[in-house]
């Protein structure tokens, strides 16, 4: 694999105390490839932080949410005119350097996306925002995933021009998965031992994932 072909995409918002290491960890499994940072009008050193580990940050003043942000930085990596792309979340700390099974599964012809499935489950609400978001993946494309919202995805630079603006906020996910498939490009998931910072059984968790069923619905109502 040339890394020098593969441009690395994340969205980080207020993210200064896990951005630095996600960023290093990419960029020791990947030496050479373009790893482009969306700062979406955080609050702290984020942007900072992320340019002193290697990546190249590009700015919102104001929050767009996950989805805007990611397009900002897709657009900026397929500046870079890379083979592969890989998109991760922000939080993934050194756990984020485990990620080259989603590139290999590309590669070897297995999809056309790769979604990380995580290995070990860590926190979590009553999955019910997880459970809507499946069933929507089912009913506007039939397809049946084990996870329907990871972040940690694979794919060819075709891919991304064809899934590209992502859907508002938390819904890119889903509105990728959905837009991917209809394009007529295999999907496959790929089991990955990752970390995460979770959201738990608190009011900040249930008013987070609330925020996520809002924008699956209306990702799910956009596509009918």
């Amino acid at each position: 694999m040339d890394a020098s072909r593969i441009a690395v995409v994340i969205a980080a918002r207020d993210e200064a105390d896990r951005i630095g290491e996600t960023v290093r960890a990419v960029r020791e499994a990947l030496p050479g490839a373009v790893v482009v940072v969306a700062d979406d009008g955080s609050a702290d050193a984020t942007a900072d932080v992320a340019r002193a580990a290697g990546a190249e940050v590009v700015r919102l003043p104001q929050a767009a949410g996950k989805g805007g942000a990611a397009t900002l930085a897709a657009e900026c990596a397929l500046t870079h005119d890379p083979d592969l792309v890989l998109l991760c979340d922000a939080d993934l700390g050194a756990s984020a350097g485990r990620l080259s099974p989603l590139l290999d599964a590309i590669l070897a012809g297995d999809g056309d996306l790769a979604v990380a499935s995580f290995a070990r489950r860590v926190g979590g609400g009553f999955g019910i925002a997880v459970g809507f978001a499946h069933w929507a993946i089912r009913d506007l494309t039939g397809l049946d995933v084990r996870a329907p919202i990871s972040g940690q995805r694979a794919m060819r630079a075709e891919v991304l021009q064809v899934v590209t603006p992502f859907a508002p906020h938390f819904g890119m996910e889903i509105g990728m998965t959905v837009d991917a498939v209809r394009a007529g490009f295999h999907l496959v998931e790929v089991d990955v031992d990752l970390e995460h910072r979770a959201t738990g059984r608190t009011w900040r968790g249930f008013t987070h994932r609330f925020r996520q069923l809002r924008d699956f619905a209306r990702v799910w109502l956009a596509r009918r």
